[in-house]
């Protein structure tokens, strides 16, 4: 039995750990430019197939995941100047609908430049399984949980402790009042863009030994992270990490003690239930409007 609840643990926190990462993409883009940008599940599509690809070429595994990161701000960058720029001012939906045609354009690509198969990586320390307690967990587990630490205290040490980290978030707070005391708001609404493709891109690297990567991942990835997003609330970072983190234990309790065959619904039925009680999600703030 607690060889079972540690199994279906550590399963849940690995996927949930590529959750967070997601939704901590969505979030750093949303305060920065009230974008939802779907196609942040193209990002981690793009760290997993550009790292399989390089590698297969001849690349160290450190440098091919280089490039994996490289590759993926540069479209992110692509994306906020040829599509989200020159709509400025655009209404919402228009954006989420920008956002959503980018996927689509980023997804038929991929499928031209690399293939229609599925991919692996090698696990960074190895296949063989750890016994812990009657639980047989792969090494690249601890790399993936590990992984998303360290990128989430990085991310957080970036807005707290450098100037360029604080432009985002006074833009976040304000964006009329951050013009007003000089800031470039549209370059930084430029580097939410590359960050949240490299975080994107980090997280394909560390989950392909795992769970494999093809051209059309990103689509369910970016539907499990935007849960995520709202199930923590929207635009809280912490609720972009919790919200991957419940979902992904959510999901592997429930196909391992119920069943398997609704696992992928699991994540969305979670959000509703928890938005009934709770509109704002988790660590969501009430809003209020003085009219």
């Amino acid at each position: 039995m607690l060889a079972s609840f540690l199994q279906f643990s550590m399963s849940g926190l690995t996927v949930g750990a590529i959750y967070a990462l997601v939704a901590l993409g969505f979030t750093i883009i949303y305060n920065a430019s009230d974008v939802v940008n779907f196609a942040q599940g193209e990002f981690v599509m793009i760290g997993g197939m550009v790292s399989v690809f390089a590698l297969a070429a001849g690349l160290p595994l450190p440098v091919a995941g280089l490039v994996a990161v490289i590759a993926a701000m540069l479209v992110g960058v692509a994306l906020h100047r040829l599509a989200i720029e020159p709509a400025r001012g655009a209404s919402p939906v228009v954006l989420i609908i920008i956002t959503i045609g980018g996927a689509f354009a980023i997804r038929g690509l991929a499928q031209v430049l690399f293939d229609k198969q599925f991919h692996k990586l090698p696990g960074f320390s190895g296949e063989a399984p750890v016994n812990i307690l009657g639980a047989s967990i792969v090494p690249q587990a601890f790399w993936v949980i590990g992984g998303a630490a360290l990128i989430v205290l990085a991310v957080t040490l970036f807005f707290e402790r450098t100037l360029l980290g604080k432009a985002v978030l006074a833009t976040a707070a304000n964006r009329f009042a951050a013009k007003l005391v000089g800031i470039n708001t549209g370059f930084v609404t430029g580097l939410s863009f590359l960050l949240s493709a490299a975080i994107g891109a980090l997280a394909g690297i560390l989950v392909t030994p795992i769970t494999l990567t093809s051209y059309d991942v990103g689509t369910l990835l970016a539907l499990k992270g935007f849960a995520a997003l709202v199930l923590g609330g929207l635009g809280s970072a912490t609720g972009a990490v919790a919200g991957g983190l419940i979902l992904g234990l959510c999901e592997a309790f429930a196909a391992g003690y119920l069943t398997s065959t609704y696992k992928d619904a699991i994540a969305f039925l979670v959000m509703i239930g928890v938005l009934l009680v709770m509109p704002n999600g988790l660590f969501g703030r009430a809003q209020a409007e003085r009219v």
